[in-house]
């Protein structure tokens, strides 16, 4: 598929702007304002990683390394594609805000709020279903504002749940086991 502007993509961006409703207009402000440079899922990695009793700074590291990774895969693939935003090319558009300053595919909170979704899960070994919807509401939030088309955001996804699955082998790699290593039935103990 070009990355120009389909017909269904220009289509259903189109149709969310066209059907906002004002009382959930803060609500969407506030999810893409929340996923600005991370910060909601850093926070969200010390603040669940305290409840589900797991040690925070660990959580807070691997989470800040993982959806900051994301977010710099989807800048240097912006630069790359550097595909114009709805809004400088659908008159439509009317973006409920505009702070972004970089090309639209593919959308970064959706690479970063993946990212963070998947490793968060696996890190804290719960929560999924929650932290799957949250970083849906964020992806789809940059759709409802009208700053990214419904291809950015899919892409965006997927580029960041392939970098908490990433993140997670590395991870499961340099993580010691209090099992140890496995003996064979046949060898023995030196000593």
């Amino acid at each position: 598929m070009p990355l120009g502007i389909t017909e269904l993509d220009r289509d259903v961006f189109t149709w969310v702007v066209e059907h906002r409703s004002q009382p959930f207009d803060w609500l969407f402000v506030a999810l893409s304002a929340a996923g600005q440079v991370s910060l909601l899922w850093i926070a969200l990695a010390a603040g669940l990683a305290v409840l589900a009793r797991r040690p925070p700074l660990f959580t807070t590291l691997v989470t800040a390394a993982t959806v900051w990774t994301a977010d710099l895969l989807a800048t240097l693939l912006k630069a790359l594609v550097d595909r114009q935003r709805p809004y400088e090319v659908i008159p439509e558009a009317d973006p409920l805000l505009r702070w972004d300053v970089a090309g639209s595919f593919p959308s970064g909170h959706a690479a970063t709020s993946a990212a963070g979704a998947v490793v968060l899960a696996y890190l804290l070994g719960r929560w999924g279903l929650w932290l799957g919807l949250l970083a849906a509401a964020v992806a789809f939030s940059r759709v409802y504002v009208g700053v990214h088309y419904p291809v950015d955001v899919l892409a965006g996804a997927a580029l960041g749940a392939g970098v908490g699955l990433l993140a997670i082998a590395v991870v499961r790699r340099l993580r010691p086991t209090s099992a140890g290593p496995r003996r064979s039935g046949a060898a023995r103990p030196e000593g």
